[in-house]
């Protein structure tokens, strides 16, 4: 295992997590005990789940990665090692992938893991169980690398299905755990937030020309709309998203060959270092053009949005 290098056991260690989270996510939900506090509104919600799994999340990395920097969205959390939440094992398929030679030396104290333990929290209390998503996201000299999305209750509203799904990608490696599909040839549905909307988000989702608009919660659940074909494009004008939301999305999505920006058309940042909040507001998509929609988000919302610190 010494000589698979440092990015491919990441990935390999990240499924496995992201998984066992999953299953603590169900357990939690199963035995009613949601521990639900506020953190700065009501659309602003911390589960037993979320502390959880982060919990979890961050402890496993940090067993067998020592030197990463971990960012987690319950950043106030006690990080005390439990062995009993603790996953260390890999993932063998992706052990056993050639890594892209541009990452075969990346050292692992330049390695940054950006976690949400449990996206989509208020939809998880309130029993849209499709909303949610575990992401773990990994960058690399400020950019998106790679990352792993999952779905603790995909098929949950099909009985007798299989429950759960792992999305995954490396740069030059591909996407896997993902059937292609693409959107309707005919319409614009356009994916946007659920509980923070605002004039700026309204006003530019008009300008797009949308056909349908499905507002549901979650970055993570709002990119697998754009992977599975359901949309056309996920728009957010508002500062309102952070980077643990997007890390992971974004890898996935743009090694599909899709596009994920600011509003102004610019890439987001993932150093260690960068403004948590993605303050640009977030566009992406898949088989649309991406420039159409850029063009047609209105002056004014682009001028209140910061592009610098995304």
């Amino acid at each position: 295992m010494a000589s698979v290098p440092t990015v491919l056991r990441l990935l390999a260690a990240s499924v496995k997590i992201a998984e066992k989270s999953g299953n603590i996510v169900r357990r939690i939900l199963s035995s009613g005990e949601l521990g639900i506090v506020e953190k700065e509104n009501v659309n602003d919600l911390q589960t037993e789940a979320d502390r959880t799994v982060q919990r979890c999340i961050v402890s496993s990395l940090y067993h067998n990665f020592p030197k990463l920097t971990v960012i987690g969205e319950e950043d106030d959390l006690d990080e005390t090692v439990d062995k009993d939440i603790m996953e260390t094992g890999f993932a063998d398929d992706v052990m056993a992938m050639t890594c892209p030679e541009k990452f075969v030396n990346a050292p692992e104290s330049e390695l940054v893991m950006w976690v949400d333990p449990l996206d989509g929290t208020k939809e998880f209390t309130q029993g849209l169980l499709d909303h949610v998503t575990v992401l773990i996201g990994l960058s690399w000299q400020g950019k998106a690398i790679g990352g792993v999305i999952h779905q603790p209750y995909f098929n949950y509203q099909n009985k007798g299905a299989e429950l759960g799904r792992t999305i995954y990608s490396l740069n030059g490696l591909g996407v896997f755990g993902l059937t292609d599909k693409k959107p309707p040839t005919e319409g614009n549905i356009i994916a946007t937030t659920r509980s923070h909307s605002n004039k700026a988000v309204n006003d530019s989702i008009e300008a797009c020309e949308p056909t349908e608009v499905l507002r549901v919660g979650g970055a993570g659940h709002k990119v697998m709309l754009l992977l599975d074909g359901v949309v056309h494009a996920y728009v957010f004008a508002s500062p309102g998203c952070k980077k643990w939301d997007t890390c992971a999305p974004e890898a996935i999505l743009k090694e599909k060959g899709g596009t994920l920006t600011d509003m102004h058309g610019s890439d987001l940042q993932y150093h260690k270092e960068v403004q948590r909040q993605n303050t640009g507001g977030v566009l992406a998509t898949l088989h649309s053009d991406h420039s159409w929609y850029l063009n047609r988000i209105p002056a004014s919302v682009k001028e209140a949005l910061n592009p610098v610190k995304s």
